[in-house]
């Protein structure tokens, strides 16, 4: 592999791992601070594609469908949270499950009535739809460097909402001490909606922005769910930092493995959250 390839690969690879590292953050906030184990969160990602889709073809704008899109998700995810998740958290895991699992099959009925069952393709803006030469033969798209630059800039801001704001104290305290952080007088059930739309919000987004490289189709949220979990698991759970490192090495892993081992690609990311595990069975990062 020349330098260009190798070059090539090495923005894939982040461009996946940072897609990756935002749906992994929303399902490690939900899990690490709430308790949840929320198997619908990858058909939060198809939604969101699908409403990129829609949006678009009626606004004919991506970028305003994606604004649109992400406001809706966030009050879909607060009027989903305070319905039925609200009531889950001091449930058993099994119990989440269950609800979780039954949720795929109802926002997979509703993609169906809402919009059928076909593969749709959605257009890149005209503004990024060139490709900047990194070779005679070789060259990358400006959307997915677009992709990559959506991907960071949330990562930056969902660590400043975490790190240095009053509300993301609360959050990690409410991850720390539940009852603790409770009896401090801080309103526990408004941190958990709030965690709970970002995350939703999140997923939708990275379905959204997705969408016009990975088309839309039905159960596209399933593929993308179990690479969830392995970040999730290699980072730590709960731990968002653990989830950026873990999204940006499985990116790294599945990218160059599917150019260099084709034969044995699929299973390279299980080999090293094996070794991950084996290593530190908590995770990379402790939450």
């Amino acid at each position: 592999m020349d330098f260009s390839n190798f070059l090539l690969q090495l923005l894939n690879s982040a461009q996946y791992g940072l897609l990756l590292f935002m749906l992994a953050a929303g399902l490690t906030l939900i899990f690490g601070i709430m308790g949840v184990v929320n198997l619908a969160h990858g058909s939060f990602y198809m939604l969101g594609a699908y409403v990129a889709w829609y949006l678009s073809s009626r606004f004919g704008s991506l970028t305003l469908a994606i604004l649109g899109g992400a406001v809706i998700a966030v009050a879909f995810g607060l009027l989903l949270e305070k319905l039925l998740f609200r009531h889950f958290y001091r449930r058993d895991h099994l119990d989440q499950v269950l609800l979780t699992f039954g949720l795929i099959y109802v926002f997979e009925e509703m993609r169906s009535i809402l919009w059928g069952d076909d593969v749709h393709g959605v257009d890149i803006p005209a503004a990024l739809g060139a490709s900047i030469p990194l070779t005679d033969n070789l060259s990358y798209p400006v959307y997915r460097l677009f992709m990559s630059g959506v991907c960071i800039a949330l990562a930056l801001g969902l660590y400043f909402l975490i790190s240095k704001t009053r509300l993301g104290m609360k959050i990690r305290a409410g991850a720390f001490n539940h009852d603790m952080t409770e009896a401090l007088g801080i309103n526990i059930k408004r941190i958990h909606a709030i965690v709970f739309a970002l995350g939703v919000g999140l997923a939708t987004i990275a379905g959204m922005i997705a969408a016009p490289v990975s088309s839309v189709y039905p159960n596209m949220g399933s593929q993308v769910l179990i690479m969830c979990f392995v970040v999730v698991v290699i980072g730590g759970i709960g731990s968002v930092r653990g989830a950026l490192i873990a999204a940006l090495l499985v990116g790294a892993v599945d990218t160059f493995g599917k150019v260099l081992l084709p034969q044995v690609s699929g299973m390279l990311v299980y080999v090293l959250m094996a070794a991950v595990l084996l290593w530190k069975p908590e995770g990379l990062f402790k939450q």
